[in-house]
């Protein structure tokens, strides 16, 4: 799919979800929620301790902010509604167009992400600004912001990949459940990837889920580690050519089944 295609999608879902505003009140009204209770225990652990496996209080707060503003404004059923698409026929619609399903799908879910981002985003600055001060790391909370949109597309192409499961099952039923049980835990969005014990810690970083909410808030939390973003982007092409590739045998699925 061509780039101007991509970026026309992803404007016209921007448009259309700052246009929601209901919704966009809702999601930040729950980002501010998750953000003060999580952010609150982990500020008395840090404080009783002095530090939780090398982060601060004030890191914790930063990390905190970052990862729940990059994984609570992304449609937590997008692999349930992409596999439903696909059971029903209707995902077969749209393979008969000259153009990428799945880069049209991704754009489209992006687009629609990133006004909640943008907004959460800047409320998490401004909690974390207020409750802990600045930011342990300036430099480190810029590298942060492309780490947010790598994570955000990284997530959305990831489900994507799993959703199209139901090209051969089915049924996936709450397959989406599992993957977002994957992202809290392996992809650091509920605690940093240090406090896991070393064994799962390892089987976590060769998995792409960190990409998706850890490596932003280990930068905004005031680690300088540009390498993080390497991996991002290494796994963002991964996962597109997976992603491309299923879609492509799907399709092929399909018409030897008649579906």
């Amino acid at each position: 799919m061509r780039l101007s295609t991509a970026f026309t999608t992803m404007r016209l879902s921007a448009i259309r979800m700052l246009a929601n505003r209901a919704g966009m009140l809702v999601n930040s009204a729950i980002y501010v929620i998750v953000v003060s209770v999580l952010g609150g225990l982990w500020r008395v652990g840090a404080a009783a301790t002095g530090s939780i496996v090398g982060y601060s209080a004030a890191a914790l707060t930063w990390y905190i902010a970052t990862s729940e503003a990059v994984t609570i404004p992304l449609n937590s059923r997008m692999i349930a509604d992409v596999s439903e698409d696909i059971v029903s026929g209707g995902i077969a619609v749209e393979l008969l167009r000259p153009i990428s399903v799945v880069g049209l799908r991704v754009a489209d879910q992006v687009g629609r992400t990133l006004p909640r981002i943008g907004v959460c985003a800047t409320i998490g600055c401004v909690m974390s600004w207020w409750l802990v001060g600045a930011p342990p790391n300036v430099a480190a909370l810029f590298l942060a912001v492309p780490s947010m949109l790598l994570a955000v597309a990284l997530n959305v192409v990831a489900q994507h990949c799993f959703a199209a499961l139901a090209f051969w099952l089915r049924h996936t039923g709450a397959s989406w459940f599992l993957y977002q049980k994957l992202v809290f835990m392996l992809g650091g969005m509920l605690l940093p990837i240090q406090v896991l014990p070393s064994a799962l810690r390892r089987v976590a970083m060769g998995t792409p889920f960190p990409s998706m909410a850890y490596a932003p808030a280990r930068l905004a939390s005031g680690h300088l580690e540009p390498s993080l973003l390497l991996i991002q982007l290494v796994w963002l092409v991964v996962l597109s050519a997976l992603g491309v590739a299923i879609f492509a045998l799907g399709e092929r699925r399909l018409q030897v089944v008649g579906g």
